[in-house]
């Protein structure tokens, strides 16, 4: 974790205060009678991308998602179910929303532990937030300051009216356009919202009942992005660009013994110039290396998870054939291999006579040209197991494009 978004000695993470308690009204012909916070965007609502901006910033201890009082238990058990496949890593709580927004909030405030120093407020139709932007809202709240929000300067001549006649310009160099999540001290935000609910008062932002008290607001640099969708042509930010596949590298690595055992393979190779191996399968260690890169790519774990030592069915089998479901589970993850590089390290045997048959048959093996498979062998000048002729050991590097939201993928169908 940063050192800039740990908090000084006695004070505690802010939590967050998601507001989609909103209706939405002008919003609601284009979405069908959908509120826009619970708009369904990449797969989950519009709320849950500013939930994961809040847990990516590491500065936030938790947050209550304030939800509409209608279905408030249906937006629970959908909040438990995007948790269940997406963790946040953070405790969540609920709280009903409120008539005005700042009845959501102050429902909001009542649910935050005893324990709680500071708080953001953040509205859920804004998306696109980044966890630096929270984070920039996080750091200042720690130099003692009552609130600190983020906002932009206005960059258009502003003017007042009335009855479609302009009866003033506004100098727009003291103008900004404020922007959520706004933090605050805990307890002053609170007695803010007590003086409001005395004296009647109605607002649009948290920052405005502090500015009644006489508190100082602190502003922080706002994001451009940082987009609030109100109007349906806001809608259109939702349209993603065509996909483009991502580029993506695996990494394994294997190691086997020298002793009595299985006869020396390497790339489904025999080489009978070699020492035995001791292995479970047939000991193909530079296979076994490739299989774990290929998991790697697609992120599914290694090879021992799939295809364990300890299980029968595994004993003497081939390594390509392992190799062989390992790529087609990576197939199911939307990875294609597209490269692939490989380093035998050996005292003993010597590698150079088989070189290019190796290369040959792991193209093969994958699907690609002879062009895209690099097979290398060294020795380490007498050191280490390898040096000493103990053992066998190999790196494997591949590069694959992957699909930007690959589909959930089986285990090893052994």
């Amino acid at each position: 974790m940063p050192e800039s978004s740990i908090p000084p000695p006695g004070q505690s993470k802010p939590w967050a205060i998601l507001l989609a308690a909103g209706q939405g009204s002008r919003l609601a012909a284009a979405t069908g009678g959908s509120a826009k916070q619970f708009i369904s965007w990449r797969g989950v609502p519009l709320y849950w991308h500013a939930a994961r901006a809040m847990s990516r910033s590491a500065t936030i201890a938790g947050i209550v998602f304030v939800f509409p009082q209608i279905d408030h238990n249906a937006h629970k058990e959908r909040l438990r179910e995007l948790h269940a496949a997406d963790d946040l890593g953070l405790p969540w709580l609920t709280a009903t929303g409120g008539e005005l927004r700042q009845d959501s909030v102050w429902n909001g405030l009542r649910e935050l532990p005893a324990d709680a120093r500071h708080v953001l407020i953040h509205d859920a139709a804004r998306p696109f937030v980044t966890p630096v932007l929270i984070r920039n809202v996080c750091e200042a709240l720690q130099q003692g300051i009552a609130g600190a929000i983020p906002a932009l300067p206005v960059t258009d001549t502003i003017k007042t009216v009335a009855d479609g006649l302009v009866t003033g310009t506004l100098p727009r160099q003291t103008l900004v356009a404020v922007q959520t999540p706004q933090g605050f001290s805990l307890e002053q935000l609170r007695q803010a919202h007590l003086n409001a609910q005395e004296k009647g008062l109605g607002v649009t932002d948290d920052a405005s009942l502090l500015e009644a008290l006489g508190y100082k607001v602190h502003i922080v640099e706002g994001e451009v992005s940082n987009v609030k969708i109100t109007n349906p042509d806001d809608l259109a930010l939702l349209q993603d660009a065509p996909a483009l596949p991502r580029p993506c590298t695996g990494m394994g690595y294997d190691v086997h013994r020298y002793a009595p055992g299985r006869p020396m393979k390497l790339g489904g190779i025999l080489i009978p110039t070699g020492p035995e191996v001791v292995a479970h399968s047939d000991g193909d260690v530079l296979l076994h290396a490739l299989t774990d890169a290929v998991l790697g790519c697609a992120g599914l774990g290694d090879i021992g998870q799939h295809f364990s030592d300890k299980d029968p069915r595994f004993d003497n089998i081939s390594s390509s054939l392992l190799l062989d479901q390992a790529l087609d589970m990576a197939r199911q993850a939307g990875v294609r291999l597209c490269h692939a590089d490989l380093t035998v390290v050996a005292q003993t045997p010597r590698l150079a006579p088989y070189r290019e048959e190796i290369k040959k048959n792991i193209a093969r093996l994958l699907a690609l040209p002879q062009s895209c498979v690099n097979v290398k062998a060294s020795t380490e000048e007498g050191l280490g197991f390898t040096g000493r002729a103990e053992g066998i050991k190999a790196y494997a590097v591949v590069t694959a494009w992957a699909e930007t939201a690959p589909a959930p993928v089986a285990s090893s169908s052994f």
